[in-house]
């Protein structure tokens, strides 16, 4: 999933970097990748990458699907994405 998903990075980058491909998998995976990334690392993989990911990976609808599916949020309740800064 690391090649696929994260195509720019080697794998063994990728790999070093694992909220990265979690987050790549959680915004472009589909449902059959989704379930094996999961089965592979564990939902609590998915929710600390959702806790700390680099603003602007995930759209709006990702972030709040993934957010209820993990049951991090409560409905009406996701919290704000995180935004660049310009500096």
């Amino acid at each position: 999933l690391a090649r696929k998903y994260v195509w720019w990075l080697s794998p063994a980058e990728a790999m070093q970097r694992p909220d990265l491909v979690a987050i790549q998998v959680m915004e472009l995976g589909d449902y059959d990748d989704m379930c094996r990334f999961e089965a592979a690392r564990g939902r609590d993989a998915l929710a600390r990458a959702l806790a700390r990911p680099e603003a602007a990976r995930l759209s709006a609808r990702s972030w709040a699907y993934w957010h209820y599916r993990l049951g991090l949020a409560r409905p009406g309740r996701v919290p704000a994405q995180p935004r660049r800064s310009l500096r």
